[in-house]
Parts: structure tokens; C-alpha cells; sequence
């Protein structure tokens, strides 16, 4: 008797070549299952070259499958069977009746709504459940429980200097760490000159192929009103694509990331970025030989340390530890508040049509690539809005929503954690805040703006300014108590009295027409 099929789901952010999947595929009961799912797009108002990115990732993902002569089910976004199915698991549940399956295996998803969503199939459904560990990991997430046990606050810093460890990571023979320190950090902030950044070499970029154009044309179809454009989409969305822009990345830029990784010019998009999280997201690359490939840099071609331990403690240290502290602390960290923020968010997040160029700059730019750099995100559209008091949901919202790296275990602790300090600080040791002015340290940004950075009242009080003001006048006495932050508490306590009552007033005023910046 012919036993019952057993399906085997790949999510489209689990598009590893060595997929836990393949271990032990049997062709005469398995069957692949990829699932293409209109309200994956709409779960949160996606940009569409999100959508597109995991769209054509899958397509190309789904064909390499059948190349193989791989049992496969694949349900396309338009697939008529399923027109009345928007959700995924919705649809995976006709998929699991048609097929008359008993039996489905998942790798651990990296979303905890979904992964909930899967876990209660075989209390809805006569089947069994099988779930396999996602190895494209380096900290497995129960080794990351260990770590954080017993831990009153998580420091990113030490994790990363466990993993350094563990995975024998730029350390000497000794091991200890190579250049006699664990972090560069400090080399890693300079602004560029005067003149600007200068030749910066070009990213790989790739033109759309038959699949990936045919993908384009259905998102502008069904998603006409999503954010967004598609006229610059250039994404790897192969394996093969990935380990080019990886090869790129080491050979013509990673030498000058680190210096000034924290720099943001105008029409400059990228920078000397990496650009190789989207494809590390979807796990079309691994992490392991991301960070083989930059340490071989630093060994063999001798490129600056500081750029290579900055990327490699980005890879190695930050995102693990990130994927880490999600699972540690959801569902909780959905809801955190800390502040008690309730502001909308201002419409022309979804936009860029507002007066301050920084905000303008960084949101055309993501409405045009999907992407801006973690200072873009942290300290211009992410600081301003905690400074605005807007509330942390719709933010994290529109992070999950706008870049094409975004997926949840990613997006919500650094919206959460790092730009909102929405949960308090439990993993970070302070609320990232700062003044127009670090804006124009770090950019060309305040350059014929509207408004003037180092003004905090008057009719061109640059709002982050007014806001960051404000933020510290209301927040002085925890602030006071933080080691990390008294030197704020102190800068506001020397402002006299009706300073700080007309930096109030016009702050109030900004926060009532926060759409009219």
C-alpha cells in the first residue's frame, strides 16, 4: 500500500541550498511545498519590492527544486484553486487535504505568528507535525536561552565575544582576539569630508531575468497602491546572484566599509554597504561563509581590521544575537511600550513629501531601493520617531513594511529594543537619542533644509532638535539615573527656566501637526 504523502513546507525565507529539508527526502511519499500567499503582502502594507524580492527569490527557488526532478507542490499568488485563500497557512491547509497527507514537516519558522499558526495544526487537522531546527543559524536558539538565563540585562558585546570564540573567528594563536582588542567600533564613525564621499565602488546589482520580470508585472497588477517602486529593482534573488554580490562586497568594498559606515550623503543610497542582507535573510547565503570570506580578506589581502571585525561583529555578533532576543522575549516585545507613545504615525512616512530633508532623503531613498543603512534607520527615520512619540506598533509596522530585509525576528528588536527603547532597555543600555546636529555631523542632509539643526526654539527650530529637547527635559530623572545618559540629564538642567518652557511649548506645537512638518 502506497503510504500517504508527507509534505515538507519551505517558507520563502528558507531558501537554503542545504536546506534541513533534503536531509532525508524520500521521492516516493515527499513533496516540497512552497505557497506563494497574497496576505503575506498584506499582513503589513508592503513595499513592492518586498514583495517582489520574496516573490521571484521563491520562483527561482521553486524552479532549481523541479531541476532536481524534486516531488514538488507549488502554489502561485494567483493560483485560482486557492483565489478564495488569501492566508498562508490557509492555504497550506487545502493544500494538506488535496494531497491527503498526514504528516507535515516545517523547519522552525522565524516568526513567532506564524510559527504559533503551524504549531496548532494537528489540534485543527489529522496530522502529524514534525518540526527540524534551523541550522543556516550559528547560536541555535535554545544555546541562546542558556546564554540569557539568569541574566538581568543582555549585552550584545559579550555574546559576541562568546561566539568569536566559539566559531574561532579572527583570534590569534592564542586565542585571543586579533589587533589585541574585540572591537573597533571606534574607528567606525567618521563622517565624510566636506566634499563628500568620493568614488564609491559599485554594489553588484543584477537585471531582472524572464522569471523575476515576470514577478515585477504581477506585483504592479496586484498590488497597484502598496508603497514603493520597481523601476530600481536589482536584488540578488539566486543563490548564484548572492555569492556574486557577496565576491563584490569583499573585492571592492568591504576595505573602505568601516570608516565610514555610520556616513549618509545625499543620492548616495548605499554607501560602501554590504547589501547582502536581504539575501542573508532569505538564506540564500550562509552566515559562515560570509564571515569566512571577509576574515580570508583580512588574513590574505591584508584589508583594514577595523572594516572586516566591524562587518564580521554585524554578521557574527549583532544579527545573532538579534535573532537571539526576539525569540527570548516574544510574544511580549510586540506589545512593549515603555513610554506609553500613542502618536500616529505621520503620513509622510508612506511618502517622503515633508519638509525635513533628512527624513525626505531617507524615506525616498527606501521607497525607491526597499533599503536604507542601520543609521538611516536607527538615528534619522527610527530616533524621530520615538522622539515624536509615535507609537511603537505602527512604527514597527512600517519597518516590517519597507525594506527588502525586513523579516520579523529582525525588524521588531531593533525597532523595539534599539530605535524606540520601547522595552525598556532589556538588551539595550540606553534610548539612542540625539539632536539635529549629529545629523549634520554625519551627513549633508541639513544642507538647505527648511529648518536649522542647532536651533531648538524659533520658527526654523529643526523639529528633531525641538524633539530631542524635549525628550530630555521630560525624561531628565531617568535619564539622571542612567551613567550612560546623566551627561543629557546635565545638558538640560543648565537651561534656564524659560528655555526649557519655550522648548515645551514649541514641542507641543510639533507634536499636534506632526503631518505638517
Amino acid at each position: 500500500m502506497k503510504p500517504a504523502p508527507r509534505l515538507r513546507l519551505i517558507l520563502g525565507d528558507q531558501l537554503q541550498h542545504d536546506s534541513p529539508q533534503f536531509d532525508d527526502f524520500d521521492p516516493a511519499r515527499d513533496r516540497m511545498v512552497l505557497i506563494e500567499a497574497p496576505g503575506e503582502a498584506s499582513h503589513v502594507w508592503s513595499h513592492k519590492a518586498r514583495i517582489a524580492l520574496f516573490l521571484a527569490a521563491m520562483r527561482h527557488y521553486t524552479n532549481m527544486l523541479a531541476s532536481r526532478g524534486l516531488p514538488l507542490v507549488h502554489v502561485t499568488l494567483d493560483d485560482p484553486q486557492f483565489a478564495d485563500l488569501p492566508g498562508l497557512v490557509d492555504r497550506l491547509k487545502r493544500v494538506i487535504e488535496r494531497e491527503r497527507a498526514r504528516e507535515l514537516v516545517i523547519v522552525e519558522p522565524g516568526e513567532w505568528r506564524l510559527e504559533q499558526a503551524l504549531l496548532s495544526l494537528p489540534a485543527q487537522m489529522d496530522i502529524r507535525l514534525s518540526v527540524l531546527p534551523d541550522r543556516h543559524f550559528l547560536c541555535p536558539r535554545v544555546e541562546f536561552a542558556r546564554w540569557a538565563s539568569g541574566k538581568r540585562e543582555l549585552r550584545m558585546e559579550f555574546f559576541y565575544r562568546q561566539m568569536r570564540r566559539q566559531q574561532r573567528v579572527l583570534l590569534d594563536a592564542a586565542g585571543e582576539p586579533v589587533g589585541g582588542a574585540w572591537n573597533f567600533d571606534a574607528d567606525n564613525r567618521s563622517g565624510f569630508p566636506r566634499g563628500g564621499p568620493g568614488e564609491i565602488a559599485a554594489p553588484a546589482r543584477f537585471a531582472p531575468d524572464a522569471v523575476t520580470r515576470e514577478v515585477l508585472a504581477l506585483v504592479e497588477r496586484r498590488f497597484p497602491d502598496h508603497p514603493g517602486e520597481l523601476s530600481n529593482f536589482a536584488w540578488p534573488v539566486t543563490r548564484a546572484q548572492a555569492l556574486q554580490a557577496l565576491q563584490r562586497f569583499i573585492d571592492a568594498r568591504l576595505e573602505h566599509f568601516g570608516r565610514h559606515q555610520d556616513a549618509m550623503w545625499t543620492g548616495m543610497p548605499f554607501g560602501w554597504h554590504a547589501l547582502l542582507s536581504s539575501s542573508l535573510n532569505l538564506k540564500l547565503l550562509d552566515p559562515r561563509e560570509v564571515v569566512a570570506a571577509a576574515e580570508d580578506a583580512h588574513r590574505e589581502r591584508g584589508l583594514p581590521l577595523a572594516s572586516v571585525e566591524g562587518f564580521i561583529r554585524q554578521v557574527l555578533g549583532w544579527r545573532e544575537f538579534i535573532r537571539g532576543v526576539y525569540w527570548h522575549f516574544m510574544p511580549t516585545m510586540k506589545q512593549a511600550n515603555h513610554y506609553r507613545h500613542r502618536r500616529p504615525l505621520p503620513a509622510w512616512y508612506w511618502t517622503g513629501a515633508t519638509r525635513m530633508n533628512c527624513m525626505r532623503e531617507c524615506i525616498g531613498q527606501t521607497l525607491q531601493h526597499g533599503y536604507a543603512h542601520h543609521i538611516q534607520r536607527l538615528m534619522v527615520t527610527g530616533q524621530f520617531a520615538l522622539l515624536a512619540q509615535i507609537e511603537p506598533q505602527r512604527v514597527a509596522e512600517w519597518y516590517l513594511a519597507v525594506y527588502i530585509d525586513a523579516v520579523e525576528w529582525v525588524e521588531l528588536p531593533n525597532v523595539a529594543g534599539m530605535a524606540l527603547h520601547a522595552d525598556g532597555g532589556r538588551f539595550t543600555s540606553k534610548p539612542y537619542v540625539a539632536s539635529g546636529q549629529y545629523i549634520k555631523r554625519m551627513s549633508n542632509y541639513c544642507t538647505g533644509c527648511t529648518y536649522r539643526p542647532e536651533q531648538r526654539t524659533g520658527a526654523q527650530a529643526c523639529p528633531v532638535t525641538v524633539l530631542f529637547w524635549n525628550f530630555l527635559d521630560t525624561h531628565e530623572r531617568s535619564l539622571a539615573g542612567n551613567p550612560r545618559t546623566m551627561m543629557m540629564a546635565k545638558n538640560v538642567q543648565r537651561l534656564a527656566a524659560d528655555e526649557r518652557a519655550a522648548v515645551r511649548a514649541q514641542a507641543a506645537q510639533i507634536l499636534d501637526h506632526l503631518d505638517w512638518l
